[in-house]
């Protein structure tokens, strides 16, 4: 068990760490060669242009005025200064709310923090169970750290009423700040989309699963649906096409360019030697060739499938998926249309908003709707599975972090481990970051799941990413933590004792797992985050493609890499956060410290980045919001129970009727929320989308709708091909008798649910 000493040597490692990343990132900003690096966003924003670099070659790569260098951390004040609106203005309504999480975790634990340490601290402390405890319980280590923690308080006693009503004031205030926290940001979401300029996906919806049609195409038919049930309505539509092939083509004829570029740089460079590749899997073996020649012929080979490609996709009617993007008059018509019901069979013309065209997961699309059923289920499998096998190495973990038990079981390494550095670096640090290495490579895991799903959003993808993990991180990091680092500590009375003693047994050793959490803490929140702002893999990629690949502006702007805030990791991990400071705020209340410190330090290094640095992918107006208050209040439901299951061992059974009320509580709070605020989030008020829609005709009279929307949701591979989509309506807009190509089938009941049966003989639908 790690106790103060070892607690210093991490906190000392991770400080030193952190610092280290902070004073590089300082020098390294000031350099011109690193311009584009640090501050991408202002480049793509055309606001931002390359530090002069005339005079001497050396003033192209490294500042030579010394007393920038005196201001170094003026990057801080900056970080601070820009106001909230402005912010929104700037990096979008994701980004803004996405920062105010850490604020609110600020917002939270600071008072939390100076009640429990001036109110629990003390009554844990004076505690005298410690002596007890450590004469009855041999199989446990104990530290120092526990001397500060419930553990130290003795059984039945009357200190334990202390933790009773810090549980509820500490409920009762996370709630209030929530609550506060849900109205605003639901205020800031309205106002947002009121004052939001227009953009295509406020006019369209995306149908899916159109029944198939024997005598009409799937945009026939789309167009012939809509315009007869949405007669007033219905602009302009765009069918989906399976063109992952095609897709994969682009990519990999991009690739092959990028090679062809990096070859015919290193032939400019040396005239003399022509380079070569060879034909095998990434030029590693095969054939010796010349490279530029290679390559040369391979994009012109790739050039002409592709062609062909795109051809067969536009003009093979099984391309076409049974899915299209339909664009309405109005906001309110898209409205009417994305949250209503559109036939008796709620398993067709199945219809949602459609995503922003930049947050469209076009491969996707081509998977056929009852599929998605049954991927779901498969991944919900796969997913159960990926938790149990990570089990092992998170109990490898632990038994970093419980030198002593292991001790224990394998006396032989004792000699080894006892050494006094080396069993604080191995308790203090080592445990931290062999977990963050373990779990570096899950989240890709994860979001490939999310992709396997098929869901048709990269925010939805990465919503759905973030949930997984959040989940993993509650029962693994968590839950495993504890469970595997208990039966480490007691494993002989783990397999000895029933099972009805075990949760008492990993009741006990909650507060025990303090210190683990808090090296955690420390490599994740501080070290971790330092690295964050200094971007060392995205520096050292700018540069090995300014070397090798840049030849023009244009390719050094697209050499620039400026992330996002990469939600499916970055969400999660606050929860945890929020996980252990609710739990622990009445269990071991100093490890708050740690948290706060992980809050004030990620605020400012995150607003920093998003204001210089991330370029978001896509804006959902901080749809994620009801996720984050829902993970919030699940962090102190546990807390709530994993108190009351530590008061059972605590022999204060008659103090569970008062701890049970919380739990309610929050449920119903969690309820009073969700009623009150989070239909702002998954709907659009019809009231005003017609406010919106009557100033715009006001504003703008002679706004042509249906070219501003017609290659809104074309593919991105189809933009600029060589082969023309014809899915738009090109009709008159006052149109109002609809063609059908339908034969007479009357008595037929092929197509009944869907259009008007009453005209289906004269070949026109009357709307």
């Amino acid at each position: 068990m790690a106790n103060v000493s070892d607690i210093t040597v991490s906190a000392a490692i991770n400080s030193l760490s952190a610092l280290l990343f902070l004073l590089a990132f300082a020098i390294f900003r000031l350099q011109p060669m690193n311009d584009r690096v640090y501050f991408p966003k202002w480049y793509l924003k055309g606001i931002r242009e390359a530090p002069s670099t005339s005079g001497p070659l050396v003033k192209k790569f490294v500042n030579l005025d010394f007393r920038m260098y005196l201001r170094f951390l003026n990057w801080v004040p900056a970080a601070l200064k820009m106001p909230e609106p402005e912010l929104i203005d700037h990096a979008g309504l994701d980004s803004a709310v996405y920062i105010r999480i850490y604020l609110l975790g600020l917002k939270i634990f600071v008072p939390i923090a100076i009640l429990a340490f001036g109110v629990l601290l003390p009554v844990n402390y004076t505690g005298k169970n410690f002596k007890i405890m450590s004469v009855s319980m041999k199989d446990l280590a104990f530290g120092e750290i526990d001397k500060f923690s419930i553990s130290n308080v003795e059984p039945a006693s009357k200190r334990l009423a202390a933790h009773i009503v810090m549980a509820y004031v500490f409920t009762f205030w996370t709630c209030y700040v929530l609550y506060k926290e849900y109205k605003h940001v639901t205020d800031m979401r309205l106002h947002f989309l009121a004052s939001q300029v227009r953009r295509p996906d406020q006019f369209t919806v995306l149908v899916r699963n159109v029944p198939a049609d024997p005598d009409e195409s799937v945009s026939e038919h789309v167009e012939h649906f809509f315009r007869v049930n949405h007669p007033d309505q219905y602009l302009v539509h765009k069918v989906v096409y399976n063109a992952n092939k095609l897709a994969k083509m682009v990519d990999q004829k991009k690739d092959l360019k990028n090679r062809l570029i990096y070859y015919s740089n290193k032939f400019e460079r040396r005239p003399d030697k022509r380079p070569t590749t060879k034909a095998g899997f990434w030029g590693l073996w095969g054939k010796k060739l010349d490279a530029i020649h290679y390559y040369t012929e391979e994009i012109e080979k790739l050039s002409k499938e592709e062609i062909v490609e795109r051809e067969r996709v536009i003009n093979d009617p099984k391309a076409v998926v049974p899915a299209a993007f339909v664009s309405f008059r109005s906001r309110w018509g898209a409205a009417i249309c994305a949250q209503t019901q559109q036939t008796k069979n709620p398993t067709r013309w199945i219809t949602m908003w459609a995503p922003e065209p930049r947050d469209v997961y076009w491969n996707n699309l081509s998977i056929p709707f009852l599929e998605l059923n049954v991927r779901k289920l498969i991944m919900g499998v796969a997913f159960f599975g990926l938790i149990f096998c990570y089990l092992f190495p998170i109990a490898f973990v632990q038994t970093l972090a419980n030198i002593e038990s292991i001790e224990k079981v394998l006396p032989f390494l004792k000699p080894l481990i006892n050494r006094g550095s080396v069993k604080s670096f191995i308790q203090g640090f080592l445990p931290g970051i062999v977990l963050k290495i373990f779990l570096l490579i899950l989240p890709m895991i994860l979001m490939e799941m999310a992709k396997i799903e098929g869901h048709i959003a990269v925010s939805i993808l990465e919503a759905k990413s973030a949930g997984k993990y959040h989940i993993f991180l509650l029962v693994n990091v968590f839950l495993g933590s504890i469970v595997t680092g208990t039966a480490l500590q007691q494993l002989k009375q783990f397999l000895d004792q029933s099972a009805s003693e075990i949760p008492k047994t990993v009741g006990l050793a909650i507060p025990m797992k303090a210190t683990f959490f808090i090296t955690y803490i420390m490599v994740d929140g501080w070290a971790g985050v330092a690295a964050e702002i200094f971007r060392l893999v995205p520096l050292v990629i700018y540069h090995l493609k300014n070397v090798f690949l840049v030849k023009t502006e244009k390719d050094r702007e697209e050499a620039m890499d400026p992330g996002s805030l990469a939600w499916p990791i970055t969400e999660p991990r606050l929860q945890l956060y929020f996980l252990l400071g609710l739990v622990y705020s009445t269990v071991t209340p100093l490890l708050l410290p740690f948290i706060i410190i992980f809050f004030a330090f990620a605020y400012l290094v995150f607003r920093h980045q998003v204001i210089n640095v991330y370029n978001q992918k896509y804006e959902s107006a901080a749809s994620f919001w009801p996720d984050v208050h829902r993970r919030i209040l699940i962090g102190l439901i546990i807390s709530q129970f994993t108190l009351l299951g530590l008061l059972s061992t605590k022999k204060a059974a008659n103090s569970t009727p008062f701890l049970l009320v919380l739990p309610v509580l929050t449920v119903w709070f969690y309820k009073f929320c969700k009623n009150r605020f989070e239909s702002a989030f998954r709907k659009f008020p019809l009231q005003d989308a017609m406010i919106k829609d009557t100033l715009e005709r006001a504003t703008e009279p002679q706004l042509d709708l249906k070219s501003y929307l017609k290659d809104a949701y074309m593919h991105p591979i189809f933009k600029g091909g060589e082969v023309e989509l014809m899915d738009f309506d090109e009709d008159d807009d006052d149109f109002h008798i609809v063609a059908t190509k339908r034969a007479s089938r009357r008595g037929s009941q092929a197509g009944t649910t869907d259009c008007s049966p009453d005209h289906r003989n004269t070949g026109f639908n009357a709307v």
